[in-house]
Order: C-alpha cells, then sequence, then structure tokens
C-alpha cells in the first residue's frame, strides 16, 4: 500500500485497494450517491502522487447505488461543509486566489489522464457533473445498462471545471458535447455506447467480471510497450501533423529497443 494519509482517505469519502499492478479506487459515500467535495479530490490527487510506479493499471468505481452524482449541494450553502472549501470562500479569496483553488481541485483528475498508467472507469447507475467529469478523466469506461450521464452544471449556473470539456469533445465530437452540456440532459447507456462515449455496456451484475476480464487484458502488454503506446495514442488525440507524430513513434520505438536489447544483453 502506498504511504497515503488514510485519515484524507476516510475524510475524502474514498477506499484504495493495491494488488499487483492494479490500483482500485472506490467513491465510498453510497449514503449520499458518492457526491464529491474538495477532501474527495485532495485525497485522489494524493493516490496520484504516490502510488507505485509499477501500478499500471487503475480502476475507478463508486460504491451503492451510483458512480457519483456530482457536487455535494452543500458546497453552494453560506455554511459549506465543515472543513472544505466552499463556494463562498472561493469568490471571497482575492485574485487569483480563486483560480489557484479551482486548479487544486482540477489535480484531482489531472492525473487519470497520465499516459504512464491506463485508468478505467467503471460506471453504474448515475454520473452526473463532477461523476461524470470523473469518468471522463478516465482513458476507458465501461457502463451497465442502468448508467446515466448528465453534464448537469449549465443548469446549476456554473460550467463544467473538472477537466470534463476537452475529452468529451474528444469521445462525442463539439456538437453531441454542446447539446449534452446545455442542455443538461440525461445520456443512456445505449447512446452513451453509440457516440463513443463509453468503450462497452454490460449487464448490471456483469460489471466486476468486465473489469476483471479488461484488467486481465491490459495486463498483457509488456509495461514498456504499454506505456509508450498510450503516450503516442494521447499525442494523436491532441491533433499533431503527420511528421510530428511520425517522429513521436520513431522515438518510441527507439526507446523500446533499446529497453528490449538491454534486456536480452543482461
Amino acid at each position: 500500500m502506498p504511504d497515503i494519509d488514510t485519515g484524507l482517505l476516510d475524510r475524502g469519502g474514498l477506499r484504495l485497494a493495491v494488488t499487483a499492478e492494479c490500483a482500485t479506487i472506490t467513491l465510498n459515500r453510497p449514503d449520499v450517491l458518492n457526491a464529491q467535495k474538495p477532501s474527495m479530490w485532495e485525497a485522489l490527487q494524493q493516490i496520484g502522487e504516490r502510488l507505485d510506479p509499477d501500478v499500471r493499471i487503475v480502476v475507478v468505481r463508486g460504491s451503492g447505488r451510483s458512480f457519483s452524482a456530482g457536487l455535494d449541494t452543500r458546497m453552494f450553502g453560506p455554511e459549506g461543509i465543515e472543513g472544505e472549501t466552499g463556494f463562498v470562500e472561493i469568490t471571497s479569496t482575492p485574485a487569483p486566489g480563486g483560480d489557484a483553488i479551482i486548479d487544486r481541485f482540477q489535480q484531482g483528475f489531472v492525473w487519470l489522464t497520465d499516459p504512464s498508467r491506463v485508468t478505467i472507469a467503471a460506471v453504474h447507475g448515475h454520473a452526473i457533473g463532477a461523476g461524470f467529469q470523473l469518468a471522463l478523466a478516465c482513458d476507458l469506461r465501461i457502463a451497465t445498462e442502468d448508467a446515466r450521464f448528465t453534464m448537469a452544471e449549465t443548469s446549476l449556473g456554473l460550467v463544467p471545471d473538472l477537466t470534463g470539456t476537452l475529452p468529451l469533445v474528444r469521445a462525442v465530437g463539439y456538437s453531441r458535447a454542446v447539446d449534452i452540456c446545455l442542455t443538461g440532459r440525461r445520456v443512456a447507456a445505449e447512446e452513451a455506447l453509440r457516440i463513443g462515449l463509453v468503450n462497452s455496456v454490460v449487464p448490471t451484475d456483469g460489471l466486476d467480471q468486465a473489469i476483471d476480464d479488461l484488467v486481465a487484458a491490459l495486463r498483457k502488454p509488456a509495461p514498456g510497450a504499454l506505456r509508450e503506446t498510450l503516450a503516442l495514442l494521447a499525442s494523436a488525440a491532441g491533433n499533431p501533423t503527420l511528421e510530428e507524430q511520425r517522429a513521436a513513434e520513431r522515438a518510441a520505438q527507439l526507446r523500446r529497443l533499446n529497453e528490449l536489447v538491454a534486456l536480452l544483453s543482461d
């Protein structure tokens, strides 16, 4: 187990289990449908910073009836959540303090996009707002038949600010992203699969097996090959020129060849 503050995990409502090359992060606030708060994002950030480099697969899932119902609504109130940063504090902090606070929130999501490991969102029930964005931060999304995705921020007078807009546009395209974000409508699992928002849809009672099968498949490639390929695909998603991508492929392949030859020489 990595050196992670267990008190922070408890306060943030997270569980962490690490087995060999795979870490499973479970949002564990089932009584509020895994609603998110700043200490949860802080705990997520610490996990990302302190996971052993040998962990190359991360699964993010939710306990209880849903993946995550989004923000803990107490953050909107004048009293906020005891011990947590609320919206009133963000707006009352002199510039550029508010920007720095939101940046700190985002760090809990950013590391999930690091190509050093593959990240998987196992989504069941509702993935609303921050929950939707947490799923979007992952490389792969497996959803159950009852899964529903909703970007509810605009209906609350807010914008999606937890790193979700870029992966959403990349996954479904600009026009569909506009529709999903501005209408705040629910995207059912079947539609999510059709438009490329999720990789597969499984029966409600088949999520555990589907994740186990996917993790097993991802363990087959050599760690270096997995890491370099994921980095190349992330680079390609950034719309490089053909020459830039060709150069990136050559450099990655040379690193792999050098490592393999060195292993053979030992």
